[in-house]
Order: structure tokens, then C-alpha cells, then sequence
């Protein structure tokens, strides 16, 4: 997102249900990725760029722990 995005306007984007987008954008709006403002008669929603960025890092830091796991693992394999 660039800026703060009318929830109709996110909607139209996305190839499925209304309700599909509204328990998203709930899920987000709990875990704090996004925040919602209102704008008139419409909800907006803005990223919190800062948040989705640690949540980033921490699935960066998982991936390359289950990576080098899974190398340990297949590494002793090989040997046996």
C-alpha cells in the first residue's frame, strides 16, 4: 500500500468473496499489520510498515533455521 486505502477500493483487487476480504483485513487488523481510520463514510486502512517488517524478519530468521535443519538432516543422511 502506498497510503491509506478505502476498504472497497483494497477489495476490488482481490478475486474473491467480500467476506473473504473483510475476515483478512480483520486478522490483520488484530495482529496490528494494518490500521483503520475513517475516512467519511468509509473505513481506510494503512499499513503499519514497521510491524509488517518484524513479522518479516521473524519468518526470514524461521525459514533459515528450517533450512539449515533440514540440511543438517539430509547431510546426515548422506553419511549413514
Amino acid at each position: 500500500m502506498s497510503g491509506p486505502q478505502p476498504v472497497v477500493e483494497l477489495a476490488r483487487k482481490f478475486p474473491v468473496s467480500r467476506p473473504a476480504i473483510s475476515q483478512h483485513l480483520r486478522i490483520l487488523k488484530r495482529a496490528h499489520l494494518v490500521v483503520e481510520s475513517p475516512c467519511g463514510n468509509t473505513p481506510s486502512l494503512r499499513a503499519q510498515p514497521a510491524r509488517v517488517e518484524a513479522l518479516r524478519a521473524y519468518f526470514d530468521r524461521f525459514w533459515d533455521h528450517a533450512l539449515e535443519s533440514f540440511k543438517r538432516a539430509a547431510e546426515a543422511k548422506e553419511d549413514r
